[in-house]
């Protein structure tokens, strides 16, 4: 099969630990010829960020597929509400550090400062419809409805696509959904069960 894009994950696949880019990795990208999807756990700035600075032109998937960017920006706020209460839940039981709420639009990003396995039981409980993931530079509390994979399916609808005719390339739990619904997986690093 030929593919028709390359959908990849920025933090730990494409950077360091400490988070500096790759350069191997951003010359390997621009090589391509077909497109480059830059995929993110992290908001829709530092998504059009990393694609300015890696060059793949501007497509883009954050918020872990609660926003894509292919020419027009789609959101669904649908379950922001939610994710709102179950902060205001845990909130009362661990003391919680925001990431970006003022840019975060689908879901709330927390520092790593917490009991992410005690927490994530605590959410299921209370907040069946919700995940807490721990991608390893941040946790996320987002909709059960909302993965980098049915982001991928968006934009591949955006460009005219299938989710098949990519070729996803990650290394963390939140890629996951991202390489069941691509059409070949590139691991990076090996960090996730597949």
């Amino acid at each position: 099969m030929v593919y028709k894009a390359v959908v990849v994950d920025v933090d730990g696949t494409i950077t360091y630990r400490d988070r500096s880019l790759d350069c191997r990795a951003v010359e390997a990208l621009r090589s391509l010829e077909v497109p480059v999807v830059i995929a993110t756990g992290n908001i829709l700035c530092f998504a059009r960020s990393v694609s300015k600075l890696v060059g793949t032109g501007g497509i883009v998937i954050a918020e872990n597929g609660g926003i894509v960017e292919c020419g027009v920006v789609d959101y669904d706020m649908a379950h922001i509400k939610k994710c709102e209460e179950a902060f205001e839940f845990l909130s009362r039981h661990f003391t919680l550090e925001r990431l970006d709420a003022e840019n975060r639009k689908t879901e709330i990003g927390l520092r790593r400062n917490l009991d992410v396995e005690k927490a994530g039981q605590m959410l299921m409980k209370e907040f069946p419809e919700l995940d807490l993931v721990d991608t390893g530079f941040a946790v996320h509390i987002k909709s059960k409805k909302v993965n980098k994979g049915t982001g991928l399916k968006r934009i591949a609808e955006l460009m005219g696509l299938d989710a098949k005719d990519f070729v996803a390339i990650g290394d963390s739990p939140n890629d996951i959904e991202m390489l069941e619904v691509s059409g070949l997986v590139w691991l990076w690093g090996m960090r996730i069960p597949i």
